[in-house]
């Protein structure tokens, strides 16, 4: 029988929370935290156990954690034999860098190395540049476009940063900015909600970050991998190495076209099954709006792994 063609896709900041490592302790897979905190220097287990929701908020801890636990649930959902099928892989923002080393495209001490060092350089980029961000609901991505145009015009500073899913788009800017964009959301028959963050990611905010990370970078091997990738800068597919070098550069100034990359993972690459693999079931959700014809798993926990493995 042909196993179902699977997409396994991967979370990013923002669905951190405290503990969220405890349902990993009794795996096999709980042995990265010690892996991860050899290469970074951070204690990953502290992180994953202990660490207070607020002091997790902080940008480079809270993608180090989230990047730790989507491995973990990869590892033991390869383990389990759950992913038999997988054809392609995609992550959101940070994701992208679980999705790059599930598809054998990075090594986990590279991966490691850049997840460590995207983080302190985006927390160095907030602290340079305060910034913040809104989700507008119930506008699509042209009304947002708009939007943002006409508050940039006023001369403040937003951008759209996510295109997530239909009526789901996220802002970046300056305080002031998505409080205009705020203010003039119901104009475009929407709502911003705005978000616990201290940075204006994917947004020209980012720039410092992203030239930091092009430093990184040079040192850094891409391999070809064994899976195609989606890129979050253009919802393309890329099986070879060569290209993400630019694409996590760009990544860091530029929207993360999720919509589309969900797209492009169910249409051209003929994934009937999309599995996320981390803490949380953002994406889960978002999914289930984008193309609800499509079958969506969660692993956030080992007890997640037997319905999945069953399907």
């Amino acid at each position: 029988m042909t196993p179902t063609p699977i997409g396994l896709i991967f979370p990013g900041q923002g669905t951190q929370r405290q503990g969220m490592g405890e349902p990993w302790r009794d795996t096999a897979a709980w042995s990265l935290a010690g892996e991860v905190s050899r290469h970074c220097g951070e204690d990953v287990e502290e992180l994953l156990l202990r660490t207070p929701a607020d002091v997790l908020r902080r940008t480079d801890l809270a993608q180090l954690s989230v990047f730790t636990v989507a491995l973990m649930a990869h590892a033991e959902a390869a383990r389990c034999g759950a992913l038999e099928g997988a054809v392609a892989c995609a992550g959101h923002s940070l994701g992208e860098y679980a999705a790059l080393t599930a598809a054998g495209v990075l090594t986990l001490p590279d991966a490691v190395a850049l997840v460590r060092d995207r983080g302190q350089a985006m927390l160095d980029a907030e602290r340079l540049r305060p910034g913040t961000m809104g989700v507008l609901v119930g506008a699509g991505l042209p009304q947002a476009e708009a939007l943002a145009a006409e508050v940039r015009a006023e001369g403040l500073d937003v951008w759209v940063a996510n295109a997530n899913a239909p009526g789901q788009t996220g802002l970046s800017g300056s305080e002031d900015g998505i409080a205009r964009a705020a203010d003039r959301a119901p104009g475009v028959g929407a709502k911003l909600i705005r978000l616990s963050v201290g940075g204006a990611f994917h947004s020209p905010f980012m720039a410092p970050a992203a030239e930091r990370l092009a430093r990184t970078l040079r040192d850094v091997r891409f391999a070809p991998g064994h899976l195609p990738v989606v890129a979050n800068v253009d919802a393309q597919p890329y099986t070879g190495g060569g290209h993400w070098p630019d694409l996590a550069v760009r990544q860091m100034v530029s929207p993360v076209r999720w919509e589309e990359s969900v797209r492009t993972l169910t249409g051209r690459l003929g994934c009937r099954r999309l599995v996320e693999l981390g803490p949380g079931r953002v994406l889960t959700n978002l999914i289930r709006r984008i193309d609800p014809g499509v079958e969506v798993s969660a692993v956030d926990g080992p007890g997640a792994l037997r319905d999945l493995a069953a399907a």
